[in-house]
């Protein structure tokens, strides 16, 4: 492999280990070269929200203006008024499933249509640019490269199934039957015209985090990936289950040092009775770890 292939990925002990598992890739059969890759905080900017999470607090801003008694709602008002206080204690998955229900009775395609709404004008919060400016450039580079060598690739992430699979493909190249994420339930109706299709208030599942990720991937995949991308405690199943594949594997975590260019935060590590940073869990388990600060030259996509 030459520089200009990972061109944004400097020489060092990451890029070795790249270099060396996709070489090693290839002599594995076509049809088990899987890769999956998280999407918050591993394809594009987290911080200091979500894409979903802006999403969502654009919709409920529209949502309480037509509506003020909405903002009524314990959940809505912390979401209002980015009381991170009180998202914590009702608990962020608990804030994030009531925005949700802001879409119930909606078809896929008019769901879909709010989403292409939102990203058409988004931007990031701190740096004032389309939040497509937001994506990781070695990443995407690093998904290039894989394609090239017949992988199948996958994103896999704990957001909304829909909302991911909208720009799934513009975005990542992937399409959208290529996306794994939480999902909701849908309600089939027969009207006086065609039949339709309803999102309710019901989650389907549980949110696609930790060990149920793995059962997701199964179900809709079929295939244990090889290669795998994260960088927080949600996607550790992910990366330990990556790691047993019978051959050549690689668990990428992406460590979050750079301040200067991203942001500089730990991800937490709170599963089963563990607790403590995923870096230190990476380190221990010998996963590969990717410092944005020292692994890459550049780090969005527009720079």
């Amino acid at each position: 492999m030459t520089q200009s292939q990972l061109p944004s990925w400097r020489p060092g002990a990451t890029r070795d280990a790249l270099e060396i598992f996709l070489d090693d890739a290839e002599t594995v059969r076509v049809e088990q070269r899987v890769a999956v890759f998280d999407v918050d905080g591993t394809l594009w900017c987290e911080k200091p929200r979500s894409p979903l999470v802006e999403f969502l607090l654009v919709e409920l801003r529209a949502a309480a203006s037509a509506r003020p008694i909405l903002a009524e709602r314990e959940e809505y008002r912390a979401a209002l008024d980015w009381d991170l206080a009180a998202i914590n204690r009702l608990g962020p998955v608990n804030v994030v499933l009531a925005l949700t229900e802001l879409h119930a009775g909606l078809t896929p395609e008019a769901f879909e249509a709010r989403v292409r709404a939102f990203f058409a004008d988004a931007r990031h919060t701190d740096r004032g640019v389309p939040i497509s400016q937001m994506r990781y450039r070695p990443m995407l580079e690093l998904i290039a490269e894989l394609r090239a060598r017949d992988f199948d690739v996958y994103v896999v992430s704990g957001a909304g199934l829909e909302f991911i699979r909208t720009i799934s493909h513009d975005y990542f190249g992937v399409k959208p039957e290529g996306v794994v994420g939480s999902q909701v339930g849908y309600e089939f109706v027969r009207g006086d015209g065609a039949p339709v299709l309803l999102r309710t208030k019901e989650r389907f599942g549980d949110p696609n985090e930790g060990p149920a990720r793995i059962a997701s991937i199964q179900r809709l995949l079929g295939r244990r990936p090889m290669l795998a991308a994260g960088n927080g405690a949600g996607d550790r199943e992910m990366l330990e289950y990556v790691q047993a594949f019978d051959g050549p594997s690689l668990a990428l975590l992406v460590d979050h040092d750079d301040a200067a260019r991203e942001y500089e935060y730990a991800g937490g590590l709170t599963t089963g009775t563990s607790s403590g940073s995923i870096t230190a869990a990476a380190e221990h388990m010998r996963w590969t770890v990717v410092s944005m600060k020292d692994d890459w030259t550049t780090v969005f996509a527009a720079s």
